[in-house]
């Protein structure tokens, strides 16, 4: 890592150490909650154009940075481009969310082209080193990707909900389910890569789906694929750093730390924070996992929850966030307040808490 690097207090974080007050960035904080982001969502004419025109990606993920003082950038994506550029058709549907061709068998699974790939990802790969030459030298830019198991959902059921095509593959035809998260995997090691190699500090993985699985299945198809990930992430890039979001896996998070090697994982909005940080079979960084409701409403009980999260994971490796994205209604000024909130913390008793010793 280079001094610079070292500096960014993200990746400090991630490097497990705990720091204070802990970094701030927010899952969708480059979204429709924000006018200017609106106004380039227009002009873009549809979402994937938005997301691939290198200009207008750079602009959206660098928002959030300019108007709050974020300490990190996330790159302005979906984790459906991954598919799109492997050559399932993909639209945005105004108001229903992403549609694609659904994969129903091998023979679907087979017409996409892992060679097209690189290609149809370069756009991204632009965004990155764009964003990378403007960011401040203190601002960690995270690179992200869909896990296999939650864009395998979407690619088999060609749409979201809750997903009964994809569970009942998972038992009905597992050699399919399987077939497609080896594909989704083996591209996301590269894609990630590819991010990294671009510009990005370090990547996340969403698995915004994992929690719909049994435990049996949540091993094979959501620790399984992202240890792997991982591990071949720190092959080609030694000391990368990774971020896994297993959402609503309840229980099934502490195999998750256990068995993934990520550095450090997202807390959705049902996790205790500090019983995860009590029962963690490793010292990992926690990131999360403000309620994105609170944030929407406001008032005296979004500031007394900040201080109560921050202080309750204080002398724990810890990244303040929310426990899952900003809703597209959520006054600007709630998301200033919460910054504003957690930056003006005093050190006290608590940050010389247990957890320290955990």
């Amino acid at each position: 890592m280079t001094g610079q690097r070292a500096e960014k207090p993200v990746l400090r974080v991630l490097g497990g150490e705990a720091v204070w007050p802990p970094p701030v960035w927010l899952m969708r904080q480059a979204g429709r909650y924000l006018p200017e982001y609106r106004k380039l969502r227009e002009k873009a004419g549809n979402f994937i154009a938005l997301c691939t025109t290198p200009p207008l990606a750079t602009e959206v993920t660098l928002q959030p940075v300019r108007r709050f003082g974020m300490d990190a950038a996330i790159l302005f994506s979906d984790i459906l481009i991954l598919p799109w550029a492997l050559g399932q058709k993909l639209r945005f549907a105004e108001g229903e969310g992403p549609r694609l061709e659904r994969i129903d068998g091998l023979a679907g699974l087979e017409a996409l082209d892992p060679a097209a790939l690189r290609q149809g990802t370069e756009p991204v790969m632009e965004t990155v080193s764009r964003v990378r030459a403007e960011l401040p030298p203190e601002t960690t830019l995270i690179g992200f990707a869909g896990s296999p198991f939650t864009v395998a959902c979407y690619m088999i059921d060609g749409r979201g909900g809750d997903f009964p095509l994809t569970r009942e593959v998972a038992y009905a035809d597992p050699a399919l389910l399987a077939a497609v998260i080896e594909t989704v995997t083996t591209a996301t090691i590269d894609y990630l890569s590819w991010q990294i190699e671009a510009g990005a500090d370090c990547v996340m993985l969403f698995d915004s789906w994992a929690g719909l699985l049994p435990p049996d299945l949540f091993r094979a198809h959501v620790i399984h694929p992202t240890a792997r990930i991982v591990e071949q992430l720190r092959v080609r890039h030694p000391g990368v750093k990774v971020i896994g979001f297993p959402r609503l896996g309840g229980l099934m998070t502490l195999p998750y730390i256990a068995d993934t090697g990520v550095d450090a994982v997202g807390m959705d909005t049902s996790v205790d924070p500090v019983a995860l940080a009590r029962l963690a079979p490793r010292r990992v960084a926690f990131q999360g996992n403000l309620d994105p409701l609170l944030l929407r409403a406001g008032g005296i009980s979004l500031g007394q929850a900040v201080e109560r999260m921050a202080r309750g994971l204080a002398g724990h490796p810890h990244i303040f966030n929310l426990g899952h994205g900003i809703v597209p209604d959520t006054p600007p000024e709630h998301v200033a307040a919460v910054i504003e909130r957690l930056r003006s913390l005093e050190p006290g008793e608590l940050e010389e808490s247990a957890l320290a010793a955990t």
